[in-house]
This record gives structure tokens, sequence and C-alpha cells, in this order.
């Protein structure tokens, strides 16, 4: 017996752009109330979406919608949005706690400041909201909590490069583990996650230029949402992932969802029990992983090898041109089978490289593995996504980062 959502009230945080607008506009297109609680009520300089743009675009799609300003770590702002719904719409049905904050950084590079932040949003928000709605949801017909979280996999691999987002991020899954069963006969509490990256705005600024192409499209996860969210309230404590269960329901073409159709899609994190043939997969079919375990190799360091070739073959591109459009000094910290410090200084002249530290103070000091910082410069491995998995240590300018992928662009053109 499957429910629909027409009529039923959804309150979304993080709605106003990415996943949560997608849910939001899936719902919509099939007649509901749409919450919108987010914090972006002005334009974002990098971000596209306001909870008003998020409103317009729900009630195109045939919803009615109700956008509130919420900071979910705020208990105060919660409780008046959730007032704000019951008085507009008579009561709240379904809940999704999507809003999230995501720093994929080493403990001693993870700043107090961003550690609460995505504690405060991602564990504490969720707990939050959801003890503020569930006295609503248990008055409807049908209610559902569904939280944007992954599966509880407890393999080291997925907490070494980045501790304190995944304790966030799990606080967010065992929410769902504890209230389905506390709630069980009362609500549905579910999980949802990607099995692959999801393109979204947040992502692209994340990923830098090309990543959208080995993502899947917004459009999958409210698929897959909605499709939990008409399911009876007895339908509960699952952590589905959204490929997994939408081929239970039937779905066979998923290149639909697919910005580029056919190209080996980007894994999200926390699913895979063994990384380590799913880099092997990967990596067989030309795609870059989101992580990858750390090497055993115990080979003594020796500086020089591919390293220093990789060096020759910058010095041969680099030229006044780069420098003018770059304007920074970059230094490489490597460890690993060719351990040394590098240093490329695109700010002065027509550019110089060498080994030992710059003359002058770097701009960006990028540490990592000198297996990794062969593949970035080869193009097998793009910086934002090295720094993102965690394999690349950033100190420093991150734009300067970023602009270091067009050189490797020009090196991988001229074949060197």
């Amino acid at each position: 017996w499957l429910y629909s959502v027409s009529g039923c009230t959804l309150f979304i945080t993080g709605a106003s752009r990415g996943i949560g607008k997608a849910i939001a506009l899936k719902a919509a297109r099939d007649g509901a109330n749409i919450v919108i609680a987010a914090k972006t009520a002005e334009p974002h300089p990098k971000l596209p979406g306001t909870i008003y743009t998020a409103a317009q675009e729900v009630e195109a799609a045939g919803g009615k919608a109700l956008p509130c300003v919420v900071d979910i770590r705020d208990e105060q702002q919660i409780g008046d949005a959730v007032q704000k719904a019951v008085d507009a719409f008579g009561g709240i049905d379904i809940l999704v706690n999507n809003a999230s904050a995501i720093s994929l950084t080493g403990t001693l590079e993870t700043h107090m400041k961003k550690v609460d932040l995505m504690l405060g949003i991602n564990l504490r928000g969720t707990y939050l909201t959801s003890k503020l709605v569930i006295p609503h949801l248990l008055k409807s017909r049908n209610p559902h909590i569904l939280n944007l979280s992954p599966p509880l996999n407890l393999n080291p691999v997925w907490f070494k490069n980045h501790t304190a987002y995944t304790m966030a991020k799990y606080g967010m899954s065992m929410c769902v583990l504890g209230m389905a069963e506390e709630f069980r006969g009362q609500i549905a509490v579910n999980a949802l996650w990607p099995r692959t990256a999801i393109q979204t705005a947040a992502m692209d600024m994340l990923g830098g230029e090309g990543v959208s192409k080995q993502c899947r499209k917004a459009d999958i996860i409210a698929d897959a949402a909605y499709a939990i969210l008409s399911r009876p309230k007895d339908y509960t404590g699952h952590f589905l992932v959204d490929e997994e269960f939408l081929r239970e329901q039937g779905v066979k073409d998923f290149d639909q969802y697919a910005v580029q159709p056919g190209h080996p899609l980007l894994p999200d994190f926390f699913l895979d029990e063994t990384p380590e043939s799913l880099v092997e997969k990967m990596e067989q079919h030309g795609a870059t992983p989101a992580f990858k375990p750390p090497s055993s190799s115990s080979a003594t360091p020796t500086s020089g090898g591919p390293v220093e070739t990789t060096f020759d073959a910058i010095k041969g591109v680099i030229n006044e041109d780069v420098v003018k459009s770059t304007q920074g000094i970059y230094q490489f910290d490597l460890s690993g089978e060719h351990t040394g410090v590098w240093f490329l200084d695109l700010k002065t002249g027509s550019g110089s490289v060498g080994q030992g530290e710059p003359p002058t103070k770097a701009d960006v000091v990028m540490k990592m593995d000198s297996s990794d910082f062969s593949k970035m410069f080869s193009g097998k491995l793009k910086p934002t996504m090295a720094f993102m998995s965690g394999k690349l240590k950033i100190k420093g300018d991150m734009t300067l980062a970023i602009k270091l992928e067009k050189l490797m662009n020009r090196m991988n053109k001229a074949k060197l």
C-alpha cells in the first residue's frame, strides 16, 4: 500500500538549493505543501538560490510554499518555523533533515569553529528539529522522518581523513537508529544516501571544473525520497542507498540520472566495505576515486625520480603568461617513496621550479604522497578531488590551489 504526498506538509531543512530543493519540487508536483527551512534569505555570492526563489519554484511546480529563515542551530528559529507551518497548513506530516555542513579535513587541520559548525548543524540540528517536529508528526496519518545520512559503516577508512565530519554525519544516522525504534509503529524514520556524488552548486564549488560529469543529478535522490515517503509508517529503521532502493522499485534506466551518460561515476563516501577493490575497479575505468587507502609500501624514502621528471615537465610549460594569470608561489611537501620538499614559483618573472623551500614565503603549502603528486600533474587526479578525499592537505589560498589545475591541463595538452 502506497500513500500520495498530495496535500501533505513537508518540513525540509536546507531546501533553498541542491538535494533539499529537488525533494521539495518532486513533492510539489504532486500537490504537497513545502516548508522551506533554510538560512539563505539573501543571494549567496557563490551559491545560487534563496528560500524565496525556491518557494517560487515550488509554487510553479504545483505545490504550496512557506519560506522560513531558519538556522537549525537556533531552537527559537526552528520553533517559530514549526509554528508557522502548523498555522499555515494545519500540521506537519513529513520531516526531511537535509541541512548539512562539510569539511573534509584531518584532526590537526580542522579548526574548532568548523567542528562546532558540523556538529551543530548535522548532529544537533537534526536531533533538535526532529524533537520539535515529532509532536506534530504524531498527529499525522502517515508520518515520516527522512535523514540524508549514510549507513553506519565502521571501517576506519571513513574516519581517518575527516574524523569530525564523519562523527557529525554519523550523528544524523544515529538519530535514525534510535528514533526509528523509539517511535516504531507511530512514525517511519529512515536514512537515504547516494551511491554516487550528486551534482549540486556546492559540489561544483568543492570539486572544481569537470567534476559534474562524474556525478548524477539530484533527481535520483528526489525520486528515491518520494518512494520512501510514499510507504506506510511501518516502513522504518532502514538505511537506504538511492540506486539500490530504486532498483527494488523497478527502476532500470539509471542513465536518465547521469549528468554525462556513460561516464564513470565518482562514488560517495561511507558505502564500501572493501575500499581497495573499489579503487582498483574505478581506476580501470578511468575514473578518479574520492578516496584511496594508504599504500602499504615500505620503500626507503628518496627524492628525485618521477617527481624530478614531473618538475622538468612543469618547467617546460611555464612562462610569463602563466605567471601573470596565476600569481602564486607553491610549496610541495611530499611523503612516501619520493620524499622531499619542492617549490613552484608562478609569481615572479617567467616562473621557476626547484628543490627545497621557495626563496620567499609560499602562498600555498601542499602536503601529499609523492605518487599522488605525479598523478595530479599527469591528469589522473584533480587537486580539488584529492583535497576533498583527504589525500591532499592544503594551507594557504584555496583559489590558488584551484588555479593549479589550469597548469595541469596545459601540461596534458602538451603531452608532457
